[in-house]
């Protein structure tokens, strides 16, 4: 009988669940620290505000190509050796920033650090939820998810610790150093039992996507892409800015259908809800340092204190989250927690610098709201994919959604010229959370599907 309970996992489920969990509480150090530091590589780099927060949105350019590319090797080798391969090019590109001589050493570096992400992300969460019973699936996300803000809290001590007494390039080089220990415990680890349950045949992602004639097609459409995202978001598209856009989407239409087959419709709907998403939260998660430091004002120890109370919100929020979504569904706890979310916002950011205490408060219970919920997006997506390509699909589907974080970034400083930084966050926040949760609350991917007989069965409408 499959186990209902946490205290009914067996040991190597246990240790699964660990090894991932380090790697996204590493993974969520070595991504925050850009956000921390964007005001001192401004000005070592004579950098705008604009510019600057590009560089934020340089690890989302790479993000598809990694969540794909790893995907695929853990839907054909077993998701274990996409994850290690995931911690090594996120802790190598960490330690490359801290080296880095100008803007586009940096965007480069930076985009390295993305390719490690989308893979741990793909990867890792499959992992996790193939090793744990279906019962308990929202709460191994949810807790999953979790340490992601409690690695951004880490940076943010360390940022207080660091920065102000030698140069931001010791926080990177620093975030390259615990990878070792995460790579040691995933050594050990045995494979997802689902995946061992439904080794690939030649139906696999990698299979799809290198498969005889097709990986010459595979191969230009990710140049294009590539291309295009880094003339668009490093501000060098010039003329061809609607063109590049284009081809960006139709790369990716492309790939839903060579992966997804005739459920591409549904993974352009899955894209659409996390770039909504992404855009709802990224604002605050990119900007926030940001915004204290410049509108209210604050030092870098109150910076870290309050994206401590920030991140201890988020990652109370996504262990609520996986305990509830077991218990009323995914959909409901998800849609719900992004509507008091968009409630949140604005009271949030109308605090002056001297109500310091209250502002803790509101932003632990704005992320543990909106991010919080967001532990359990990917449950959300991987029910709607079969194992043979699930964590293509998952890490794919994804990061290509997740490029709302990279515009979101851009949206926010470029809003602020009017509004201010602290009314643009909170206006993208409201309403994009508002539109994601719509989105979530009547499975529009769903609604867009149209099943083979053999995926049938994973695309079954969950209860509300």
């Amino acid at each position: 009988m499959s186990p209902t309970k946490l205290s009914e996992l067996a040991p190597a489920q246990r240790r699964a669940f660990l090894a991932a969990w380090f790697g996204y509480l590493l993974d969520g150090f070595d991504f925050i620290l850009i956000t921390l530091v964007l005001t001192e590589i401004s000005q070592e780099f004579d950098l705008s505000l604009p510019v600057a927060a590009t560089l934020v949105s340089a690890a989302f350019v790479s993000r598809w190509f990694g969540g794909l590319a790893l995907g695929a090797l853990g839907d054909r080798f077993g998701r274990k050796p996409a994850m290690i391969t995931s911690i090594l090019l996120f802790a190598a590109g960490s330690l490359l920033c801290g080296l880095s001589w100008g803007y586009w050493s940096l965007f480069a570096f930076r985009a390295i650090v993305g390719l490690g992400m989308a893979g741990e992300y793909g990867s890792s969460t499959t992992f996790v939820m193939e090793s744990w019973p279906r019962a308990l699936r929202n709460r191994a996300t949810g807790f999953l998810l979790s340490a992601y803000p409690l690695g951004g809290i880490l940076a943010a001590r360390a940022y207080a610790l660091i920065v102000p007494h030698t140069s931001w390039r010791w926080l990177f080089v620093l975030g390259a150093v615990p990878a070792l220990f995460a790579l040691y415990l995933r050594r050990s680890l045995p494979e997802a039992h689902e995946w061992e349950q439904n080794r690939p045949t030649g139906k696999s992602s990698a299979a799809v996507l290198l498969g005889g004639s097709r990986t010459p097609l595979t191969l230009s459409v990710s140049v294009l892409i590539g291309v295009s995202l880094v003339l668009l978001f490093s501000g060098h598209a010039g003329p061809f800015y609607p063109l590049l856009i284009l081809v960006v989407i139709a790369g990716f239409v492309t790939f839903a259908v060579q992966l997804s087959g005739r459920l591409w419709p549904m993974a352009v709907g899955l894209m659409a809800v996390v770039f909504c998403a992404f855009l709802a939260s990224w604002p605050i998660q990119s900007l926030l340092p940001t915004y204290l430091k410049t509108e209210l004002h604050y030092d870098a120890g109150q910076v870290a204190n309050a994206l401590t109370w920030a991140g201890l919100g988020y990652a109370v929020g996504s262990c609520v989250a996986g305990l509830l979504g077991d218990r009323f569904g995914t959909r409901t706890t998800y849609s719900i927690g992004l509507l008091i979310a968009a409630v949140l916002v604005f009271p949030a950011f109308a605090l002056g610098s001297g109500q310091i205490v209250l502002v803790w408060i509101l932003l632990f219970a704005l992320q543990a709201t909106g991010q919080g919920s967001s532990g359990l997006l990917p449950k959300f997506i991987g029910d709607h994919y079969p194992v043979r390509i699930r964590a293509a699909g998952l890490g794919f589907t994804y990061n290509v959604g997740a490029l709302g974080g990279a515009v979101a970034p851009l949206a926010g400083a470029r809003i602020a010229d009017s509004l201010g930084l602290g009314h643009a966050m909170a206006l993208l926040a409201c309403v994009l959370a508002v539109v994601t949760a719509l989105l979530v609350a009547f499975d529009v991917p769903r609604r867009l599907a149209r099943p083979q007989d053999e995926d049938a069965p994973v695309l079954e409408r969950e209860a509300v």
